[in-house]
């Protein structure tokens, strides 16, 4: 999900791009309280990995392909606000490098992806942890059930900012099926992704894991 340059009116993309600064100013401020001797270098590695797995497509049926945002993942790893910062420079440097999203559409890239995406997944994967806040065991299903929320999510609000100011001719109703209904199979995707890489994780390293408790957000884990 890499908005085109075009897709949506200036005055929408300007006011998404006012709204992505803001958001990234907050996650600044945030992540210095999740930064620490562990998750600093983290965070680099989750952006790698994120940035490499963004890169490759699966199919998702009738010659669509989709691929791994990476939200729910790097929350559940570094945190929601580490993972704003972390999925808006893979979205800046794919915008950059591989001009994948328009440069006009960078602040709504940066929106659905990096703060839709990945606080929908944080509160979807904190939501299940709920039943167990210290059982490592739900990690991965409550990576799985935010990946799976958060993807579609974003896909909607998109879908809502075409229906203020799309600008080019695609039928808003088309354009919601369409949107919605692949995205969905891409979150089942998103969420086996995360669960296999959350798995390996937990069995492996789990204090990798990013402790809710700690979090600034407020969000019950």
């Amino acid at each position: 999900m890499h908005v085109p340059d075009g897709f949506l009116s200036l005055p929408v993309s300007a006011a998404t791009g006012v709204v992505a600064v803001a958001a990234v100013g907050v996650a600044l401020r945030g992540a210095r309280r999740e930064l620490d001797e562990r998750t600093a270098p983290l965070a680099g590695l989750v952006a790698t990995f994120v940035f490499a797995a963004q890169m490759v497509n699966f199919p998702v049926g009738a010659g669509t392909s989709g691929h791994l945002i990476g939200g729910a993942l790097a929350a559940v790893l570094v945190g929601p606000w580490t993972a704003t910062l972390v999925l808006t420079v893979v979205t800046v440097v794919q915008a950059l490098l591989f001009a994948d999203g328009g440069l006009t559409a960078l602040g709504t890239n940066v929106l659905l992806l990096a703060v839709v995406a990945v606080w929908v997944g944080w509160a979807g994967a904190a939501l299940v942890r709920r039943f167990a806040p210290r059982a490592r065991r739900l990690v991965p299903l409550a990576g799985a059930v935010g990946a799976f929320l958060g993807v579609p999510a974003a896909a909607l609000v998109f879908t809502v900012l075409y229906a203020v100011g799309g600008a080019v001719p695609v039928p808003l109703a088309a354009l919601a099926g369409t949107m919605l209904g692949v995205h969905t199979l891409i979150g089942i995707g998103e969420a086996v992704i995360t669960f296999g890489v959350l798995a390996a994780v937990v069995a492996s390293r789990p204090d990798l894991v990013h402790v809710p408790d700690r979090d600034p957000a407020g969000v019950p884990a």
